[in-house]
This record gives structure tokens, C-alpha cells and sequence, in this order.
């Protein structure tokens, strides 16, 4: 298999200071490894080797793919740049080597409705078509559909930049990203099912709320939406215990981790929910402890439910084969991440601690801290 790669050369001042901040915004979510004065960054997409060079702050990054590779680009110019302007910094980054700017992004599929149904009251199940959907069976669950921001206009998608960031379209082709799991993909028939939530919302709201919640009511058979990805969120299938816990924003996620857990492992699964009307049958060769979380009226932000769910659970030795994976509120995934860091003290390459949404907030604001 042919290795693509690409190269990045800029003149800073201390190119080693800002190597190590690079190195610290990735640390938590990749491997890291330094040898002879070359730091390796490690994803499950590829890898990048930076170094110092004189004055020059370098970057080299390799992949088996064009997805792959463009996804590593982002990935580092986006830090980079970021940080430049913390600096103050006007540096211009331009790469070369594969992967050519003005193209579509590699990482990006055209998708046309194909069903929408209702799982339960509160949850969408929509179903789309695309081709060479292979490696989103791969990386993670996750996936980021762009919903053209205006009725019926032609969707214009994303080209890559030369700085190897996504150049997006503006005034009337704007596009609205929101990010979602997977809840099945079968390649061979080129389909995949994006379960919604409409955050206990009826239609009249969610037509005046986000766009997801109402693209979820409205998407009919037809319809063209992009999905970029995958990314992140998975949890290993090596472990011999595991806790999935979250609220219905997870409940796809968690869904989609039961079904691949092997036979033999033992899952405890608290979810929280809005009643009894929105459990749903999970399918898993596990053995489950299951139990639902109904708020029964109370407020989607309240965080102790799932908390207190959490805390009540007795945890196997840390020492032994666990994994613990959460997706939820905000204010409850701070709650919990400190419980299960602080508290059960459970080492961070043996959880996933993640906030999916936050009140009172949309999109990507929703997972900033």
C-alpha cells in the first residue's frame, strides 16, 4: 500500500516552544513519541513528525489514504494556526506534497435521504445514501452532516485551502455543520442511519430552535446533505468490564458500542432519559446491566441523575481490563470526568469522558470548556 505524505515549512521565532504547545493541545487524544529530536504524533488516520530546523518549524504528514491525509493537515494546520494567532503572528502556512488545494475535501461524502422514520417520540432515525462509504466503518462513530443553511439552494460544498484547512462557502451557500453518530453503516448496500434527538421539543419549537432538530422533522426522501468524518468516540473492544453511560444524545453511541462488544465481557449501562417512552431495545452478545433514567419531567440539564448514577456503580479494580465511556450535558460530563479522574481514579487511556451537548448553546460551542 502507497504512502501519501505532505510537507509544511514556516519561519517562526522559536520553533521548539511552539512544537511543545502543538504537542500539548494533542497529547491527551494521541500518541506522542520523540526520538532524535523528531516528534511523532500519532492518529488513527496517520501521523505527523515535527521538528525544528533552524528557525523553521516543520511538519511532516503521512497516511494510507487521501481522507486520511487531509484529515492530518487539518488537523495540524488548525493548531497551528490557532496558535500563531495567540502569537500574534502573521506567518503564512502553505503545504506541498499530496493532497492538492481547491479539491472537495477527501473526507467528505454527498448523501441523499433515503427514509426518515420515528424511533420514539423523541428520536429521528434518518437514512442516507452515498458512495465509497468503507472508511467510515473505521476511526470512530462519529460524523458531521453540513445542511445547506437556506431552503432550497444547491448545496456548494467545501474545498481544501492551501494552508490545508477547509475553505467554506459564504452568503447563501452557507452550510450548517452539527456532529452525530452513526448508528449502522453497511457498506455493500451504501446506506447509513443517523438517530436525532429532538431535545423533548415539539415541532413548532424545533422549527424555530437548531438546524439539526429541524432538519430531523423535515428531511424528506430526495433531500442532499454533506457528511464529513468519521471521528473519534469509540471505546476499545479489548477490555473485560465496561461502564457506557449517557443521556439520549449518547444513546446512539452507546448503542452502536454494544452491538460490537464481544461475548464474555460484562457491560453496566445507565442512560438517561425523558420517560419510559424512549427506552429502546439494545442489542449486545455482552453481558448487560441495564438501567433507564427517567427524568419524568424534570429538565434535560439536571445533572445529578445520570451523576448520582454513576456514583452509585461498583466499579471493578482500576488496575484490571476496564473501560469507561460517557457522553452527555455539559455541566454533568464535568461532574463525572472529575468523579472518575479524581475520585475512582481511573487512568485516562482507560476512559472517554465527553461532553455531546450544552445548554442552552448549539453546535461546537457545546464542548467547549
Amino acid at each position: 500500500m502507497s504512502i501519501l505524505q505532505a510537507n509544511l515549512e514556516t519561519s517562526v521565532q522559536d520553533p521548539s516552544v511552539l512544537i511543545d504547545k502543538i504537542v500539548k493541545i494533542f497529547e491527551e487524544h494521541a500518541q506522542i513519541t520523540t526520538e532524535s529530536a523528531v516528534t511523532k504524533i500519532s492518529l488513527p488516520y496517520g501521523s505527523a513528525d515535527l521538528f525544528a530546523e533552524q528557525e523553521k518549524f516543520c511538519v511532516n504528514v503521512t497516511s494510507e489514504d487521501d481522507a486520511g491525509l487531509a484529515y492530518m493537515k487539518y488537523a495540524i494546520a488548525y493548531q497551528l494556526t490557532e496558535t500563531l494567532k495567540e502569537e500574534k503572528s502573521d506567518t503564512k502556512i502553505v503545504w506541498s506534497g499530496d493532497g492538492a488545494a481547491g479539491t472537495v475535501l477527501a473526507f467528505l461524502r454527498e448523501m441523499q435521504v433515503v427514509s426518515n422514520i420515528e424511533i420514539t417520540p423523541l428520536m429521528r432515525r434518518v437514512r442516507l445514501r452515498g458512495e465509497n462509504l468503507e472508511r467510515f466503518t473505521r476511526d470512530g462513530l462519529h460524523v458531521r452532516l453540513l445542511f445547506p443553511k437556506h431552503k432550497n439552494v444547491k448545496p456548494q460544498w467545501p474545498v481544501m485551502g492551501e494552508n490545508g484547512i477547509p475553505t467554506w462557502p459564504e452568503g447563501e451557500q452557507e452550510l450548517i455543520g452539527r456532529a452525530y453518530t452513526i448508528r449502522h453503516i453497511d457498506v455493500d448496500a451504501s446506506i447509513v442511519d443517523i438517530d436525532l434527538v429532538l431535545h423533548e421539543c415539539d415541532e413548532d419549537s424545533a422549527q424555530a430552535g437548531g438546524y439539526g432538530a429541524r432538519w430531523a422533522i423535515e428531511a424528506r426522501p430526495g433531500d442532499i446533505v454533506g457528511m464529513t468524518g468519521p471521528g473519534g468516540g469509540n471505546a476499545p473492544l479489548t477490555a473485560d468490564w465496561y461502564l457506557l453511560a449517557g443521556d439520549e444524545t449518547a444513546l446512539p453511541a452507546i448503542g452502536r458500542i454494544l452491538e460490537n462488544l464481544p461475548a464474555g465481557s460484562k457491560a453496566t449501562v445507565r442512560i438517561e432519559i425523558a420517560d419510559k417512552a424512549e427506552e429502546q431495545v439494545l442489542n449486545t452478545k455482552a453481558e448487560l446491566d441495564l438501567r433507564w433514567l427517567h427524568r419524568n419531567g424534570t429538565k434535560g440539564d439536571k445533572k445529578e441523575l445520570l451523576y448520582d448514577a454513576v456514583r452509585e456503580i461498583d466499579y471493578p479494580d482500576h488496575e484490571g481490563n476496564i473501560f469507561v465511556w460517557v457522553g452527555c450535558e455539559f455541566s454533568a460530563f464535568r461532574s463525572i470526568r472529575s468523579f472518575i479522574r479524581k475520585e475512582k481514579k481511573i487512568p485516562r487511556e482507560k476512559h472517554l469522558v465527553v461532553a455531546y451537548w450544552r445548554q442552552g448553546t448549539s453546535g461546537d460551542d457545546a464542548r467547549r470548556e
